[in-house]
């Protein structure tokens, strides 16, 4: 790393929640700042850093979650007001901790987001759906969004002249408020999870807002009057986590601020803007844990500058530009090897003091263990939990992270499904073998973890149409063991993704429903079938959702209201699904449902023109795979292969990446065949003929692999 930057540990409070974490302002130019944090246990730490040591200003009492944490003032005075969300109440402190606010908001969900204005008096605040503004604690502005609010902030008022909020919400989408209304919407090309002014005050015009997305790619949009601008967006091809905060700060000493981003895998970054196009990643620095919240600053020592990092177990972290180990032999580096002989020594005592208590308390236990009237209480431990669909390669990915370290995972699955390799992944796997047929398991798989492993990342793929629940037990290292379940829905459309828009030119096939039923139960069946759907029904009397097939770019277009529902697809298969879980689900709830449907030919052949060059693919790639053991051993034998044919001297030179790629993905072929298996028996299904009997034949085919044969195949059948 070119800036030279050192870890420091200042402090560990209790688990922390999303942008949790603030620097208040430094009294004079490069002194030291305070930094205040607020945690899971309800309590709001604020802490200076004198001689290495952290120093506590003051510290609330344990209370509810704190779910947001922000700083505020009158205009043009320091931003040093400390802003808590709590359940549904915001409490304000000032520097030294005494409370001056305590606002009982007329919310009925706990607060998920929350800005507070430069001018002190605005309050922006956001439940799961609900957005409110609030003016000196008044009731000002209300909107119901159409999807989870993720976060939210406001255009600075002294630049852009009006009040412009800005909500993150779930469904992709940036929503741009005007008091009550929409404005308009912006897409994005994820789940945005975090926004931020860029340079931290919007630009020059302080239109300009930082996304951060939950599949990790970050960008920047002018928010103008009437549309927005796109100005740069960054994907993310180092596959790394989410995005969970930003922050703007001149950390390289160059005179423009850089961007910090934390993501969710432990990766800081720092981003440069060399050129005026788009931000150049300079530098990363791995933490171990998620970065729930990121600022620049002044922290450990007066005049040199660092990023502190809030991360998911409570750490306060700082990478700091103080120089750890000076060179030459001057009397300061004899000062700062004794201080630090004076701290390591200070901790060694500390730690033989706790080590001490344990024993002591361990000993306690054991012996109350065994008297009758004891009562053994279950040690209580967070897990922060994700489970996301990755449009790249069809899989879901399963985050789990705890805040001790982690003795054992055991997945277990009640429909088929492949576990995917994961390269961060360092945990032993040992599968077990299950019965699927009297209690439905289709694995059962145990990740033994090393030890201070605090996260892991698991992938999976699911089978359209198989449908069911993926449960993970967390055991972490704590005694008396204690596991938790965390349960996940597999959906019968499980591979399928929202999108803003389809392509309407392709062959459709169509599925209507009719009957009485009313908007909240067909859009329950919906929430049922598809991921990325909200589970609140939306307002209005009618609905459209559009969706791609992750794996095969097929697409799903519901229209759906009160009495009637409409879904067309241009793959067979997905109508054939939607119809069987949606009768099935009608039928549990004793509705009479008239089902018709209306099926093109012509897309049975468009799915397998989209599904043919992956076949392809694969099979080539199965061919060369079974052949590199093959040409090894000649290579062994023969000590060269000048004589062999350029076609298998490339396979054994490139012998170690196809490997590693059939060993990433291996059913895939498997997942091909059934599903043009599937599409072959569901065409006939529709037509009232079974045609299972052919199924060997069109096997054989396929390992032919030619595209019009198969499409001739499927006429003539």
């Amino acid at each position: 790393m070119e800036p030279g930057l050192a870890r420091v540990d200042y402090l560990q409070v209790g688990v922390t929640a999303q942008k949790t974490m603030r620097l208040l302002p430094a009294s004079g130019k490069k002194a030291t700042q305070k930094v205040v944090v607020g945690d899971q246990d309800g309590v709001v730490t604020c802490f200076g850093i004198k001689k290495g040591e952290a120093v506590p200003v003051f510290k609330t009492l344990p209370g509810q979650k704190i779910a947001r944490l922000e700083l505020g003032g009158a205009l043009n005075t320091p931003q040093e007001k400390i802003f808590v969300a709590i359940g549904t109440e915001v409490r304000g402190f000032t520097k030294k901790g005494k409370q001056f606010l305590s606002f009982e908001t007329n919310l009925t969900e706990n607060i998920k987001a929350m800005y507070v204005h430069i001018s002190g008096a605005d309050l922006f605040l956001c439940a799961s759906y609900v957005y409110n503004h609030y003016c000196d604690c008044k009731d000002q502005h209300y909107f119901l969004s159409g999807d989870k609010i993720n976060d939210v902030l406001c255009l600075p008022v002294d630049k852009v002249k009006c009040i412009t909020p800005v909500l993150a919400c779930q469904d992709r989408l940036l929503r741009v408020l005007q008091g009550s209304d929409l404005l308009y919407e912006i897409e994005v090309p994820g789940a945005p999870t975090v926004l931020a002014l860029s340079d931290g005050n919007g630009g020059d015009s302080g239109e300009e807002i930082v996304y951060g997305t939950a599949d990790g790619k970050l960008g920047l949009t002018q928010i103008t009057g009437s549309k927005p601008v796109h100005k740069w967006e960054i994907g993310n091809e180092k596959k790394r986590g989410g995005i969970l905060c930003l922050d703007s700060f001149d950390i390289l000493g160059d005179g423009v601020k850089e961007l910090l981003v934390g993501r969710d895998d432990g990766m800081v970054e720092i981003y440069a803007f060399e050129s005026a196009d788009e931000p150049v990643l300079r530098h990363d620095y791995a933490l171990s844990e998620s970065v729930a919240s990121i600022q620049g600053g002044c922290v450990g020592k007066d005049g040199y500058e660092e990023i502190l990092a809030a991360t998911y177990s409570g750490w306060l972290t700082g990478l700091t530009t103080e120089p750890v180990h000076r060179e030459g032999g001057s009397g300061e580096e004899l000062k700062l090897s004794q201080e630090m002989q004076n701290k390591i020594s200070s901790l060694r005592s500390e730690l033989e003091n706790l080590q001490m208590k344990v024993l002591q308390e361990r000993e306690k236990y054991q012996q109350s263990s065994q008297s009758s009237t004891a009562v053994s209480s279950v040690p209580a431990f967070s897990v922060n939990e994700k489970f996301t669909l990755n449009k790249d390669d069809a899989s879901y990915s399963l985050i789990l992270e705890v805040q001790t370290a982690i003795d054992n995972v055991l997945v277990q699955s009640d429909v088929p499904i492949d576990l995917l390799d994961v390269d961060k992944n360092s945990a032993v796997v040992s599968f077990s073998s299950c019965d699927s047929e009297p209690n439905s398991n289709f694995l059962l798989a145990t990740y033994r973890c090393q030890a201070n492993t605090t996260r892991l990342e698991l992938k999976v793929r699911s089978i359209e149409g198989q449908y069911g629940t993926l449960q993970a037990y967390v055991t972490p290292r704590i005694q008396p063991k204690t596991c938790q379940v965390h349960q996940y829905q597999i959906k019968p459309l499980s591979l399928h993704q929202r999108t803003h828009s389809i392509d309407h030119d392709r062959p459709m096939n169509t599925l209507t429903l009719k009957g009485q039923f009313s908007f909240a139960e067909i859009h329950s069946w919906v929430v049922f079938c598809l991921p990325e759907v909200p589970e609140k029904t939306p307002a209005g009397e009618s609905i459209t959702f559009y969706f791609q097939n992750t794996f095969l770019g097929t697409q799903l277009e519901s229209t759906y209201r009160k009495g009637e529902g409409y879904f067309k697809s241009d793959n067979i298969s997905t109508i054939s699904i939607l119809k069987d879980v949606l009768s099935k689900e009608a039928t549990k709830r004793k509705i009479n449902l008239n089902i018709s449907y209306d099926v093109s030919e012509e897309s049975v052949r468009h799915t397998l023109k989209l599904i043919h060059p992956k076949l392809e693919y694969q099979q080539l790639l199965a061919k060369k795979v079974h052949l590199i053991d093959a040409l090894r051993e000649l290579q062994v034998h023969e000590g060269n292969v000048d004589f062999l044919l350029p076609k298998y001297r490339t396979i054994l030179e490139e012998a170690d990446q196809l490997l590693e790629e059939y060993k990433r993905q291996p059913a895939h072929l498997e997942r091909l065949y059934g599903m043009i298996t599937d599409l072959f028996i569901d065409k006939f299904k529709f037509k009232g003929t079974n045609v299972k009997s052919k199924v060997p034949l069109l096997l054989e085919i396929l390992d032919g692999c030619d595209q019009d044969g198969l499409i001739s195949f499927f006429d003539a059948a």
